[in-house]
């Protein structure tokens, strides 16, 4: 771990279920030091998110697959912040920690005397990032905020989905994803200003903006026209053909992202009047006549096979892919010799970071955890030269 970036940087984890963990799995594959705080009466809920479960070979842990997801690498140190002398031993980790991640409401960490203004004094270059669903200010501040929730008041709901069916959500945890990624760039950002300059940082980071944020170019669209954009199911909203199609076996996934490259599908299917029809000559007039394309596309894109047309694609330069289920992802060529899955020391499976640093991937190939598994190495260490109260 020596020569990972982040080797030599501490970080403390007060933060549950998944964006803060997220982001602390992420330092900790890029060589941090992670000290997972945990509450010694059941610890992170995730540990409880199952079945799945998984139980280590010596049966001294069995969490959920869910906890295992976003806590590989890290050390977990069970603290009760009620009681005076775990606050104590908190304290002290704070001030010996170069990044706190904290996702409490607003104004706990302060009430504990672990908030970002106190630590800074004795820790004057301290990297603190609060993670909440709608920020440390603002009317929304004391809510709870949940991905499910913020999925739909962010507006990404509304524009996914099919335009005659319910808004749909993601199907995993997006915007506690993006605000770990999120939250990671802020993080790094701070470190190089604190080794620049000394000085200390507070992030203040809200699910409701990650996710809003997000929207990017739905964004833009209703911002230049006025008109908040619709559910297109799996249509783009500004690029056409870029959707899924039907095959004699199944459905891919079409991406012809210029002219060009409609030109060469037309041409691969046989269609070549199309790339000439003023109706479907430029991407503009493709996404105002969709409807019509798709109905040219589809009863010819069935007389193929899927994977003999993913394949005819590939060959002309024409972006498409299967659309795989999770078993499938795992077996695919190119996730398999690039080693996304992963087995931990303890026997685990799990899948590593998706980055490559000077060619090596960024994993941290420790099991998730067991709950308060370093507490009593890790209290000696805080408590050494730390003054009892």
């Amino acid at each position: 771990m020596g020569d990972k970036p982040l080797a030599g940087v501490r970080v403390l984890e007060f933060a549950r279920v998944l964006a803060g963990p997220w982001a602390g799995q992420l330092l900790a594959d890029l060589g941090a030091d992670v000290i997972k705080i945990e509450n010694p009466d059941g610890g992170d809920e995730t540990r409880h998110w199952g079945p799945p479960f998984i139980e280590k070979p010596d049966r001294s842990d069995r969490s959920a697959a869910y906890f295992h997801a976003c806590n590989r690498g890290k050390r977990s140190v069970a603290l009760d912040l009620k009681d005076a002398t775990d606050l104590e031993i908190a304290k002290a980790l704070s001030v010996q920690a170069d990044v706190v991640i904290e996702n409490f409401k607003v104004g706990t960490m302060d009430r504990l005397g672990l908030g970002f203004e106190t630590l800074r004094q004795s820790n004057p270059d301290i990297v603190y990032c609060s993670i909440t669903g709608f920020g440390q200010t603002g009317p929304y501040k004391d809510r709870a905020g949940y991905d499910f929730i913020i999925q739909g008041m962010s507006g990404f709901m509304s524009i996914t989905g099919e335009a005659d069916g319910q808004p749909m959500k993601a199907g995993v945890a997006i915007t506690d994803i993006l605000t770990g990624l999120y939250a990671v760039a802020a993080i790094n950002a701070a470190l190089v200003k604190a080794l620049k300059s000394g000085a200390g940082t507070h992030i203040d980071i809200a699910l409701m903006e990650v996710m809003a944020a997000a929207l990017a170019n739905q964004n833009m669209n209703f911002l230049v026209t006025g008109n908040a954009p619709t559910r297109l199911g799996n249509a783009h909203p500004n690029i056409a053909p870029y959707q899924v199609v039907p095959s004699s076996d199944g459905h891919l996934i079409i991406a012809a992202g210029n002219d060009k490259q409609f030109e060469r599908l037309c041409a691969m299917l046989g269609l070549e009047g199309l790339a000439n029809d003023p109706r479907f000559a430029t991407n503009g007039a493709r996404v105002e006549n969709r409807r019509a394309l798709t109905d040219a596309l589809e009863p010819v894109t069935s007389r193929w096979t899927r994977d003999a047309l993913v394949n005819a694609c590939a060959e002309r330069g024409v972006p498409a892919g299967p659309i795989n289920t999770i078993a499938d992802m795992f077996d695919d060529p190119q996730i398999v010799s690039r080693q996304l899955q992963v087995m931990t020391e303890n026997g685990v499976t799990g899948v590593r970071s998706p980055l490559l640093v000077d060619g090596a991937p960024a994993a941290d190939l420790r099991s998730s955890p067991s709950l308060g598994q370093h507490t009593q190495n890790i209290r000696k260490q805080a408590l050494k030269d730390w003054p009892t109260q």
